[in-house]
């Protein structure tokens, strides 16, 4: 086997072990919407780190999740779930709604 061709395998091979590391550093977080509120109404985070929001509507009516500052609109189905995928944040205190119920369903995302 060349060099070139052990640099390059030995390179990919590394590729794969850092991108595996990486998924495993998300951090997954859960929240329900229950009588159009969010329950918990305040979630945490690590900062630097991607998110994987679980978001379950347990209400018969739709509801659509949103998040200026997240940069997420999803709606989410009576009785349905959705995941939403956040990018790495920093530090801070990231305000999230129920955009059909704005006044009642309301949550922040805590990023420590």
């Amino acid at each position: 086997m060349t060099l070139f061709r052990k640099v390059l395998l030995g390179g990919t091979g590394l590729a794969f072990l850092l991108c595996g590391a990486a998924l495993a550093e998300e951090t997954s977080l859960s929240v329900s919407i229950k009588d159009h509120r969010f329950q918990p109404t305040e979630i945490h985070a690590p900062a630097n780190t991607p998110i994987v929001l679980n978001v379950k509507n347990l209400d018969p009516t739709p509801e659509e999740f949103e998040s200026k500052p997240l940069r997420v609109e999803k709606v989410v189905a009576g009785g349905g779930a959705t995941t939403i995928r956040i990018r790495p944040l920093s530090p801070g205190k990231y305000r999230f709604f129920g955009d059909y119920h704005e006044d009642t369903a309301e949550g922040f995302l805590i990023v420590e």
